[in-house]
């Protein structure tokens, strides 16, 4: 059993006991958005300006809440998104795995991870591995290959990130490495975290700074800083990249392509060979000006029709939110901050408990709308909100 004896209640429950556990630099780097965090507000903005079409009476007992994506079922349509340098606590993404198997769902695994795929896998059959268009395209394919080869059922190709100048609020350096001066700075925000620093000391020591998933033969260890540096100066991918992508992870394999808000952009990677896209501005932490994820959703549903599956990555922080966004035309959506505030609170216990929150939370949304299962949820059962702010809804 993980620290903390009390079940987590909700996404907010999660969030709150994280912000007491973690560092703040840890908090920040979790929390944060790009520039003055719009963006970031108005992906959950969005889900409060639209509102269920309730109905009473024959509502069903227990909605169904399995649905298929990528070929794969699922117990319920929310998948564990790929989030890099989890430092919230030790073998995160390990205990993300187990969590999201337990609750017989899917999990996305960051390039940037601080745990390798190999080790991983093994704990969740239905791990979709992320990868960043970094270096050339020959250390590319090996990475493609060696996902391939640890058994990923999918893989995510993230296209949403533009080069994030910075914040508006105050942030912490990224270090090389730990160090006198990395100590120094970092020191009396961890002490005052005793829970946090007794957990990774328990476990061997203080998070580490490398992102094995980047490795290759002619680089084996890469470290964060240096990957992000690499992402940022290095070239944008093309279309024609994308199809490459494709063609080398194979052409029978599910294909994600995650970062598109633009119906010419889901049609674009429709023609690449994508099995499915993600409706996704990075969860705010890319470009502070653009739209929420919800809002850009029913444009590419209705752009690539029953072509391809839509997922949708943002703002989403309960139950009803997800019935929303299938409303809307998504197959499922992906939870990155939601899961991470619960591993951070509860361990792998807390994920998992988490997704059962979500799971009442869409249970009792389709019996409000009178949804017996997920492929009965329409367009027609959600309305958009005639008061207040209507910034950012969908239309």
């Amino acid at each position: 059993m993980t620290a903390g004896a009390r079940r987590l209640t909700s996404v907010a429950d999660a969030q709150a006991r994280a912000n007491r556990r973690l560092p703040r630099a840890v908090r920040l780097a979790v929390d944060g958005g790009s520039g003055c965090g719009d963006v970031r507000t108005r992906n959950t903005d969005a889900f409060r300006e639209l509102l269920l079409d309730a109905r009473v009476g024959d509502q069903p007992e227990r909605p169904d809440t399995r649905t298929t994506v990528l070929g794969r079922e699922l117990g319920l349509p929310v998948i564990i998104a790929p989030v890099g340098a989890q430092a919230v606590r030790p073998r995160a993404e390990i205990a993300a795995a187990r969590a999201a198997s337990r609750a017989r769902t899917a999990i996305g695994v960051s390039n940037f991870s601080e745990t390798a795929i190999e080790e991983i896998v093994p704990h969740n059959p239905s791990t979709l591995a992320q990868l960043y268009w970094v270096g050339t395209r020959e250390e590319i394919a090996e990475r493609i290959e060696r996902f391939r080869r640890a058994g990923a059922a999918g893989l995510i190709f993230t296209m949403d990130w533009s080069v994030n100048p910075g914040v508006d609020w105050p942030t912490d350096p990224m270090f090389e490495s730990i160090d006198v001066r990395a100590a120094l700075r970092f020191g009396p925000q961890v002490l005052a975290r005793p829970r946090w620093l007794a957990g990774f000391l328990r476990a061997g020591g203080l998070p580490g700074l490398l992102v094995p998933n980047f490795a290759t033969t002619s680089r084996p260890e890469w470290g964060f800083a240096e990957a992000l540096r690499a992402l940022n100066r290095g070239p944008r991918p093309t279309w024609d990249d994308v199809a490459w992508v494709r063609e080398v992870w194979g052409p029978d394999l599910p294909f994600v392509v995650k970062g598109v808000l633009h119906p010419d952009d889901a049609r674009r990677a429709c023609d690449a060979g994508a099995s499915a896209v993600s409706v996704s501005n990075h969860g705010g932490n890319d470009f502070d000006g653009v739209t929420s994820s919800l809002a850009a959703l029913p444009r590419v549903v209705d752009a690539v029709g029953d072509r391809i599956e839509v997922l949708l990555d943002g703002g989403v922080r309960r139950g009803a939110d997800v019935v929303k966004a299938i409303a809307m035309g998504a197959r499922a959506v992906l939870v990155g901050r939601a899961y991470l505030w619960a591993l951070a609170a509860r361990g792998e216990d807390g994920v998992v408990e988490m997704l059962e929150v979500m799971r009442a939370g869409i249970e009792q949304a389709m019996r409000v709308i009178k949804a017996e299962d997920v492929g009965q949820i329409r367009r027609e059962h959600v309305l958009l909100a005639t008061t207040g702010p209507t910034r950012g809804v969908p239309r």
